[in-house]
């Protein structure tokens, strides 16, 4: 696809160091909501990476309220007077002033995955998820914690969901219900006729005499006698993948994964389908708030009344997406999530959800082909010739659910790695071909093109190469001491190998030697590659973003304003770099101000026109005395030297194409300004 550049308007620079910041776009919105609580006005909503964020206004907008809290994945929320609990996957934290400031209170506390809370007056029940882990229980607000598991088997000891009635508390775990009438201090097993209980009690509620719990794969489930028996009510529920639970007088509201939200009005006796405007069936958590229910999925808060089901999307500050991918064409940024895919025009100030006919929301990777515009994902490829207004199943050939972890295009072929194997298309994916022959271990991870070879990085094997286009592969591992291929990139007839655990590799050999370049690199797991002319960056998962200009001998951290240093992806432009993270969007820094430079206030005219240039270069400047003319790469090389007094041409048609600065000095003074070669 033709690469269109940006007219860069009469702007004067200085090369200096500078000390800028990340700053975070404004989306995707929305993100994976894991649980709800509500606190008189104040909802809180805990989502899976980015934290906690509070609504004071029903929905209408979202703040996050994270200040102290060191582990984002809040599976649980719970409320005890003026204290809000959050239990993540790094414990329990407490906040006295809505979510403003996070305590960690955590002694006593031998299994940190904390996934439910119950309450009984100043008791905190907090179920976790480990071998050894189970129940515990704290009677001052998390200061100490006690496990409280007699009776609960080590195979039970996952801990999905607690609820209370009376004196009487109930534990969903990974081996069914149990229930305990002392505070936790025994537990007894309640599953006659509960089926499918070992894959899990994700949700339990109770309305009067009558307990449902929420089963993953057998439905819902009633008992009317505290657990001793059980009866399935799923008639109407067609999809028995139940993940959360909800009621209201005589409503119960049951949501799934996949299949949205189904309501009960009659104790489970039969259930409708209530989706209307639920754009996102994958549903986490649910919550009633009044004449109000909200609906957590993996794409952000939903709110309607209970009276009348239509769904209206409440994503407003809600910034925690995950971002899984990155791509850039022409003007254009999309952002592949695990809610869908995101487009923004503008650099990231307003993002737009393009989704219409992709049917499998977990975006892996990208790739641009002509006009073409392909998205893997956990369900196969689909395909957009339309900036993502609309998209095509394209599958054929393909394996069943084959997780698309990335793309590679070389001349008209196109190729996928998939969990099972490398697949070939000539013909935009509408037909796909297996082509494996050699490879040991068809779990690809990544793939990479350079001339007319093709690398496949697996997970576990190490890298193969092909040079007849996926007919013949074979292992090219000497020197590359882990084998877990994360990433591959090539920079000329240089590859690079990003790895989980052992950080980054280069071969200049196709392979037949790597050599470990980690030189400054403190996060070894590496997840991401962007290459702009001269410079490399990397995305590490809790190390954040560095950066090379000699082909990884040197990495230096550039982090600076970035909160959230887990990185699932990178894309460059000739403006910005972006970073995909963890729970927490999609953030940009301008690539001018990596490399050190930035605007200052002096007063000389340069024209530089044209611009974009692609052969003759015409320079003006005010001034009547002889000036040093320099022309620099984006890395500050300097790739021409002349002299300039009022005007000069310079011939750029031999320059590669990309961002160039002009630099104009005397004895007194030095102004930059820059140009883009096509």
């Amino acid at each position: 696809m033709k690469k269109i550049y940006v007219l860069i308007l009469a702007a004067i620079f200085t090369i200096s160091i500078t000390k800028a910041q990340w700053q975070q776009t404004n989306g995707p919105l929305g993100g994976n909501i894991k649980s709800f609580a509500i606190s008189g006005s104040n909802i809180f909503a805990g989502t899976y990476g980015g934290g906690v964020f509070l609504s004071t206004n029903n929905g209408m907008s979202w703040n996050a309220v994270n200040n102290g809290l060191t582990n984002t994945t809040v599976r649980a929320l719970a409320v005890i007077g003026t204290n809000i609990f959050a239990g993540t996957n790094g414990g329990v934290f407490l906040s006295t002033n809505n979510g403003t400031n996070w305590t960690a209170v955590n002694n006593g506390l031998t299994d940190t995955n904390v996934y439910s809370f119950a309450v009984i007056g100043t008791n905190l029940f907090a179920g976790t998820v480990g071998m050894g882990g189970g129940v515990f229980l704290s009677t001052n607000n998390g200061s100490s914690w006690t496990a409280v598991n007699n009776g609960i088997t080590l195979t039970s000891s996952y801990v999905y969901s607690l609820a209370v009635s009376g004196s009487n508390i109930f534990a969903g775990t990974e081996g069914g219900v149990y229930i305990s009438t002392n505070n936790g201090a025994n537990w007894t097993a309640v599953n006659n006729g509960l089926i499918d209980s070992t894959n899990g009690i994700y949700s339990l509620v109770i309305r009067d005499t009558n307990l449902f719990a929420a089963t993953y794969g057998g439905g819902v489930f009633l008992s009317t006698n505290n657990g001793i028996n059980w009866t399935a009510v799923n008639n109407g529920l067609t999809n028995p993948n139940i993940v959360s639970l909800a009621i209201s007088d005589t409503n119960l509201f049951a949501g799934t994964q996949g299949g949205g939200v189904f309501l009960s009005t009659n104790n489970g006796a039969s259930w409708t389908s209530v989706n209307n405007g639920l754009t996102d069936s994958i549903l986490s958590s649910l919550i009633v708030s009044g004449t109000n229910i909200f609906a957590g999925t993996y794409g952000g808060v939903f709110l309607s009344d209970i009276n009348n089901i239509n769904w209206t999307v409440m994503n407003n500050g809600l910034l925690t997406t995950n971002v899984l991918s990155l791509v850039v064409d022409e003007a254009n940024l999309f952002a592949g999530t695990d809610c869908g895919v995101f487009l923004s025009d503008n650099n990231g100030t307003n993002w737009t959800a393009v989704n219409n006919g992709l049917t499998n929301n977990i975006v892996f990777s990208f790739a641009v082909s002509d006009t073409n515009l392909f998205a893997g994902t956990e369900g196969g490829v689909f395909l957009s010739n339309n900036n993502g207004i609309n998209w095509i199943s394209m599958n054929n050939g393909l394996f069943v659910n084959p997780n698309i972890s990335s793309f590679a295009v070389s001349g008209t072929n196109l190729f996928v790695g998939t969990t099972h194997g490398v697949f070939l298309s000539t013909n935009n994916g509408i037909n796909w071909t297996a082509v494996n022959n050699g490879l040991t271990n068809t779990w690809i991870q990544s793939l990479a093109v350079f001339d007319t070879n093709l690398f496949a990085g697996t997970w576990g094997d190490g890298v193969f190469l092909s040079t007849n286009n996926g007919t013949n592969w074979t292992a090219v591992n000497n020197g590359l001491t882990n084998q877990y291929m994360e990433v591959l990139a090539s920079k000329g007839n240089i590859i690079f190998a990003g790895t989980e655990g052992g950080g980054v590799y280069l071969t200049a050999n196709n392979g037949i030697n790597w050599t470990s370049i980690n030189n400054g690199i403190t996060c070894t797991e590496i997840t991401s590659f962007a290459v702009s002319n001269a410079i490399l960056f990397a995305g590490t998962y809790g190390g954040g973003v560095f950066l090379s200009t000699n082909n990884g001998i040197n990495w230096i951290n550039v982090n600076n304003g970035l909160i959230n240093t887990k990185i699932n992806s990178l894309a460059v432009d000739d403006t910005y770099l972006y970073a995909g993270t963890s729970g927490n969007g999609v953030w940009k820094r301008p690539l001018s101000e990596i490399i050190g430079i930035k605007e200052n206030s002096l007063n000389c005219n340069i024209s530089i026109y044209p611009n974009p240039t692609s052969d003759n270069l015409t320079i003006e400047t005010n001034s009547t005395k002889e000036q040093k003319l320099e022309i620099l790469n984006l890395i500050g090389q300097t790739v021409y030297t002349s002299a300039i007094t009022k005007k000069a041409v310079v011939k750029t048609g031999a320059f590669a194409g990309g961002v160039y600065f002009i630099k104009l000095s005397t004895d007194k003074e030095t102004v930059v300004k820059k140009f883009v070669k096509e």
